[in-house]
């Protein structure tokens, strides 16, 4: 009888390297199972995750609500299109245009795949409803933004190797400096075909820059004074990411919209995605009420996946799962912990110079250059120690765990990160 060849790390590397385009630069570690906070590579070694899919995985890894969810759904019926109606997909709207406070929900697939329906969304509601001659609709974007890799997104990235050789590039944006309202008021006030401005309520792949407190709300502001649509992109902020249901909510630590604290700021067009499903299965949304959803109509947009059985029994799963298990509150609890015990560290370090974010989205940035090697290194040693983190931008670590971790485990995870960075003093 053949014995089955026990599968290595260096072996799945290799099959990748082979077979596989290289458009990522993956930490060496293979992993093949997760539990809540926890992963475990293809040898056994098991390990904190602190990237969580890059906030896809809030509500840790195979979360038994969540994957039964799926599991019975997908036992039923996976896939109409839609070209019929299912009998999931509205119950699945109605509970998410509640829970976040919205008329209407367009359903998609990817963050990207949402981004991309926000700007079609905006470009329309300028072209009927604001009067803005056709083809000339400009929208309003940040510096150091990300809101994905199509080629229409990448035309208003300014990260060199993201847009190199992938032109010609797609017109009808302008950038402006982030956490920067002057720049915003004068793009509004020199351009009247402006349709909308997309912002990132933290720019979480740029290194978790937050902005000035007063800059989510004042820049909503001057949208509602310019006719301007206010577009957030909650891919990797929202569903209870920084200690709140949305990054958009202000200061308040609530989980759902009737609590006592009052939003900060109500996105005009809110954009969903990663977390959303848990991090079980592609599910993303763009959020509205009928004044602007209402311009799409049948044949103007569409996805062959979007809004299916298995995407909605999902994503309100994991939607009540945040609600049930107080997961925003958690985030931002163990969000000022966290921040509190590494500016401990930072008061003696001379390896790292601080630490920034909100809940559990948070990033220190290494003493050294973007050029550098420092970060990687940091990053491999924490594997070593049992903790999987990544770099951006060279010099800057972001940290993200499940949004489920308890202190006990969070403090063990200090534990770690500062018993590495000591070892680069």
């Amino acid at each position: 009888m053949a014995v089955l060849e026990k599968k290595s790390s260096q072996h799945s590397i290799e099959l990748e390297d082979k077979y596989g385009a290289h458009n990522y630069h993956p930490l060496p570690v293979v992993l093949n199972k997760g539990d809540g906070v926890y992963v475990w590579d293809v040898e056994g070694k098991k390990y904190y995750d602190f990237l969580s899919a890059y906030s896809a995985v809030n509500q840790g890894h195979c979360h038994p609500k969540i994957v039964g969810a799926m599991v019975n759904q997908a036992q039923t019926l996976t896939l109409t299109s839609r070209a019929f109606y299912n009998d999931k997909l509205g119950e699945y709207e109605k509970f998410a245009t509640e829970f976040f406070g919205f008329d209407k929900l367009l359903p998609m697939n990817t963050g990207a795949e949402a981004v991309e329906t926000a700007l079609k969304l905006c470009r329309k509601w300028a072209y009927e409803k604001k009067g803005i001659p056709e083809n000339e609709a400009q929208i309003i974007v940040c510096e150091n933004n990300f809101h994905g890799r199509t080629t229409t997104i990448i035309s208003f990235s300014n990260d060199p190797v993201a847009r190199k050789n992938f032109g010609p590039y797609t017109t009808g944006f302008i950038k402006i400096e982030y956490d920067n309202l002057n720049a915003l008021k004068e793009a509004l006030e020199n351009n009247e075909n402006i349709a909308g401005f997309l912002v990132e309520p933290i720019q979480g792949e740029a290194g978790v820059y937050v902005p000035s407190d007063d800059y989510l709300s004042k820049a909503k502001a001057l949208c509602e004074k310019y006719n301007v649509l206010f577009i957030a992109d909650e891919v990797q902020t929202g569903i209870a990411r920084t200690g709140r249901l949305l990054a958009t909510c202000g200061n308040c630590s609530c989980a759902n919209k009737n609590c006592s604290g009052t939003p900060e700021v109500k996105p005009d067009v809110l954009i969903l995605g990663k977390a959303l499903s848990g991090g079980a299965y592609p599910v993303s949304a763009v959020l509205a009420d009928d004044h602007i959803m209402e311009v799409i109509k049948p044949g103007s947009h569409g996805s062959t996946f979007g809004g299916n059985p298995v995407a909605a029994a999902v994503a309100v799963a994991a939607l009540e799962v945040v609600r049930d298990e107080k997961l925003a509150e958690n985030a931002f609890v163990l969000g000022e912990l966290f921040r509190s015990e590494l500016n401990t560290y930072i008061e003696k370090s001379n390896i790292i110079s601080l630490v920034r974010g909100k809940g559990l989205l948070n990033a220190i940035v290494i003493n050294d250059s973007e050029e550098s090697e420092t970060a990687w290194n940091i990053c491999m040693a924490l594997k070593e120690n049992g903790l999987l983190a990544k770099p951006t931008h060279g010099n800057i670590i972001r940290f993200a765990p499940p949004l489920v971790m308890n202190r006990e485990q969070l403090l063990e995870c200090v534990n770690i990160i500062t018993k590495t960075l000591s070892e680069f003093e």
